[in-house]
């Protein structure tokens, strides 16, 4: 006898649909509609076709702004990734202590965004802010606000500071999941730390690992309010990426159409390279599992 199916299941699913549409799909929608129109105000458009879209393809603002952003999310991951990985290698396995150093580290993850800037716009000033002053005394000529390469070592050590806590705390979980026999296995043919780390700890990472730089990426690849508050995108361009660039044209020029068109294209990108990350080390990882 066939069993019938009740589908009614579907409807306590119903209003987590209707908050994705109203919010994620009509205002992805409301984009398009901007990036193929022109406007005037007073909610009057004229059809532009893929004209923003070509202005937008061949700008030299936004292939500097792209640069840079690829230039900072390159940085991030190289530095946040082994850093996150060597203190995980290194942190408390269990006790008191290891329950602080993993409240510590969750700590930096818990402040907002616009707080970090903050925190760091007035830690590095020269005439009131810790660093800033304290790099002064020593005859150090550091100013983030008028050298571009203090204002990207800035930025950069904010967001090493603010996230690699989080690669840390994934791979600590990565860790954690080893069964001690594997240890003892080592042990007892005497492997090198190296050999442990490369035959036993780094296989079980790699799947917290996918996650981490994937969270990363995505984040460093979207990063506004942290350098905005910290530098304004400055001195000059030379910290404005890419939500920098967009927020200027939309709120600041109030250029609608080339923002949306923007806008697309930014998140195109992102999640094109979101998906070759994945599928780049699923693939690896399928391949050493064979």
């Amino acid at each position: 006898m066939e069993k019938t199916q009740n589908n009614k299941a579907w409807f306590l699913v119903l209003p987590v649909l209707v908050l994705v549409a109203f919010s994620a799909i009509l205002p992805l929608m409301t984009v398009v509609n901007y990036s193929v129109n022109d406007t005037f105000g007073q909610n009057e458009f004229f059809w532009a076709g893929i004209d923003w879209f070509e202005e937008m393809v061949t700008s030299d603002r936004l292939h500097d702004a792209l640069l840079r952003q690829i230039l900072f999310s390159a940085i991030i991951l190289a530095i946040e990734v082994p850093l996150g990985i060597f203190i995980a290698l290194n942190m408390p396995k269990k006790g008191f202590w290891a329950s602080l150093v993993l409240i510590l580290m969750a700590l930096p993850l818990l402040i907002p965004f616009n707080v970090v800037g903050t925190i760091w716009q007035i830690f590095g000033r020269v005439d009131i802010g810790l660093l800033g002053h304290t790099l002064a005394a020593m005859g150090i000529d550091y100013n983030y606000t008028n050298d571009p390469i203090d204002a990207w070592i800035t930025v950069v050590v904010m967001d090493v500071w603010h996230w690699t806590s989080l690669v840390a705390l994934l791979c600590y979980a990565g860790l954690q999941s080893i069964p001690q026999a594997y240890y003892q296995a080592a042990k007892i043919d005497q492997a090198t730390r190296w050999s442990v780390f490369s035959y036993i700890e780094l296989p079980k990472m790699k799947g917290v690992l996918l996650i981490a730089v994937l969270l990363r990426f995505m984040d460093s690849f979207m990063i506004y309010t942290e350098p905005f508050v910290v530098t304004g995108g400055g001195p000059g361009n030379s910290t404005t990426f890419l939500s920098i660039d967009l927020a200027k044209m939309a709120t600041g020029q109030f250029d609608l159409g080339p923002a949306a068109a923007f806008s697309i294209m930014y998140f195109l990108v992102i999640l094109l390279i979101s998906w070759v990350f994945y599928t780049v080390m699923t693939n690896l990882d399928r391949e050493e599992n064979r």
